[in-house]
């Protein structure tokens, strides 16, 4: 997908002065990733199974939504050859999943019939006028793409929004990205302000008109809704953003959706400075955690002159360079190690002084807006920002949700289970079943723990995944899901264990009457030259009362089960083995 404009031209006011010798953010991009469970979409009588997109396509100009021909299977003309070095990054298997066969497995509509991703963009928003916090002057950024990707067998969607500034201070945009990307509000202070969210958000057309704002300031309709539903209200921008998809608990429609991770939505960011050398360690951490600035209300340390660090005991500890570190330095001493990936972090190459910072739920780069290089959109950082890392990205977070919403799915199965109800036992062994055949499917068709050859890109999956700790998952989730298959292949060899016993029992008493009454071919009842009426109704009663018997044998057949077993043990006593058939009417039928 072409996920490349020119740098946007943006509105940002500063809310103040920028901190003493910060460096500006001369370009910032942000890409907000949200994975979302889908619900499965209703099916009317007599019709066939529909996938989310395949619904989304057919609302056709009732959607703002469009399903996306992209530069690989659409005009030759948009390939460029940042979409080929996006291309070559990947391994064969991984460049299947992202792309597909190519032209010659399209469709008559001309969509790709094999590609297991499918994308939709919206375009009637152009830019987000964003106040970080009360007092603060709004920043307007750019709305570069929103985009939703589905994919094939796995009820999961990942909306993705990118959004892109100019000339803003160190200060807005650690704000920027720290209070951004939140669904709805985490709590409210002592005068009703939302904490950790932005102020006020809102949607703006090409026109400048508000097309929708953000509501976290009211508290009660958020608190009502949790009372009523047990369910979070996702934010009104955030809900207009994802229309005509509407939260499982909100509003009636055929594509519902329910949050799957934390409400906290991971980001990429790019940050183009003036002197990245210029940055303390304190800055590094803020970014690479996504903290936000220091003194704002998340949570982080304030200012060691501030009000608040001298009610507290004192000043905070810092970095050495008079900044105040978020957390403790004990729990940041190994943030380097942990976090940086500083192959290009020196002041030699094409991209000088280049960082990536990767915490899992955030991968950000950081490097010099002097550089060429670094703000190339065809060949340089950005362009792999934009492109190769957003996908890995995406990758290491798709594989995440799957691997939640399977989870989910096994526990709604167990919570449906009534042992008591055959209907409810058949449903949750076709949910089992369902659950294992697509846990197959998704391990055969998107799980790989190499996306890549090249070093770089390796080493920024390998960052991701450890910290998201999907492996850890992946193996959780397959022991869950291998305990409960096999739970239903131990209950079908009881069950067939059973029958055979009941089976057995059967034919042993019935060979007693078949011998007795076929000794040497004897007839009891010599009615060969009897009338026809008569032979009926003889063969009638002798029908009914062996089938009489043979029922009446399977329902005592456990019992007449225990009982031949007590009769072949030659250490039990004649009086044990009549016992043994006495308790055949006298068991408990719950037995």
């Amino acid at each position: 997908m072409d996920r490349t404009v020119e740098s946007p031209a943006t509105h940002a006011s500063s809310a103040g002065a920028p901190r003493l010798q910060a460096p500006a953010v001369r370009h910032l991009r942000q890409i907000l990733l949200w994975p979302l469970r889908l619900m499965p979409v209703p099916r009317r009588p007599g019709e066939a199974r529909r996938t989310p997109w395949q619904v989304l396509r057919n609302l056709g100009d009732a959607s703002p939504w469009r399903e996306v021909v992209d530069e690989y299977t659409g005009d030759s003309a948009r390939f460029h050859e940042r979409h080929y070095n996006e291309f070559v990054t990947f391994l064969p298997y991984v460049q299947r999943f992202l792309y597909g066969e190519g032209r010659h497995t399209r469709d008559a509509k001309g969509r790709d019939a094999d590609a297991p991703m499918r994308v939709f963009r919206r375009e009637d928003i152009a830019h987000v006028r964003v106040v970080a916090r009360r007092g603060d002057a709004p920043v307007t950024l750019e709305v570069i793409h929103v985009d939703l990707y589905f994919f094939f067998d796995v009820d999961v969607v990942l909306l993705n929004v990118e959004l892109g500034a100019n000339d803003l201070t160190l200060d807005q945009a650690q704000e920027q990205l720290y209070r951004f990307g939140r669904g709805y509000p985490a709590g409210w202070d002592d005068a009703g302000q939302a904490l950790h969210t932005a102020t006020s958000v809102e949607w703006l057309d090409a026109n400048g008109t508000v097309l929708e704002r953000s509501d976290s300031q009211q508290r009660e309709l958020f608190m009502a809704h949790v009372a009523e539903h047990r369910a979070p209200r996702i934010a009104a921008h955030w809900a207009f953003m994802l229309r005509p998809l509407v939260a499982d608990h909100s509003e009636p429609g055929d594509l519902r959706y329910r949050q799957i991770e934390y409400y906290r939505m991971p980001l990429m960011a790019y940050l183009a400075l003036d002197n990245p050398r210029a940055l303390s360690r304190s800055d590094f951490i803020r970014l690479g955690l996504v903290t936000g600035a220091g003194g704002s209300d998340n949570g982080s340390p304030v200012d060691d002159s501030s009000p608040q660090a001298l009610r507290d005991g004192g000043p905070l500890q810092g970095d050495g360079n008079g900044s105040a570190l978020p957390y403790g330095a004990e729990h940041l001493a190994d943030f380097e190690q942990r976090y940086c990936y500083d192959r290009f972090w020196a002041n030699a190459g094409a991209a000088p002084n280049t960082r990536y910072l990767c915490s899992g739920h955030a991968l950000i780069v950081i490097g010099d807006a002097r550089s060429p290089f670094y703000g190339c959109r065809d060949r340089g950082v950005l362009a792999q920002f934009r492109h190769q890392h957003f996908m890995l990205f995406l990758i290491a977070h798709f594989q995440k949700a799957a691997l939640l919403m399977s989870s989910d799915r096994l526990v709604e199965a167990l919570k449906n289970l009534d042992v008591g109800d055959a209907d409810s036992v058949r449903a949750f062994k076709r949910s089992i079943r369902g659950s294992f055949e697509s846990f197959l499917r998704f391990t055969h068709r998107y799980w790989f723990h190499e996306v890549s050859e090249q070093a770089q890109v390796r080493a920024l999956f390998r960052l991701c995944t450890t910290h998201l700790q999907i492996d850890p998952l992946y193996d959780e989730v397959k022991v869950r899901i291998d305990d409960m298959n096999t739970y239903l292949d131990a209950d079908s060899l009881r069950r067939q264990a059973n029958t055979v016993v009941r089976l057995t029992v059967v034919t042993i008493l019935g060979l007693i009457g078949t011998v007795t009454t076929g000794f040497l071919g004897m007839n009891l009842l010599a009615e060969a030259d009897a009338p026809m009426s008569r032979k009926l109704v003889i063969f009638a009663l002798v029908f009914v009362a062996t089938t009489v018997l043979t029922f009446y044998t399977m329902v005592k057949s456990k019992g007449l089960s225990d009982f031949l077993d007590a009769l072949s043990n030659e250490r039990l006593s004649a009086w044990t083995k009549f016992k043994a058939l006495g308790a055949v009417w006298r068991r408990n039928p719950m037995d």
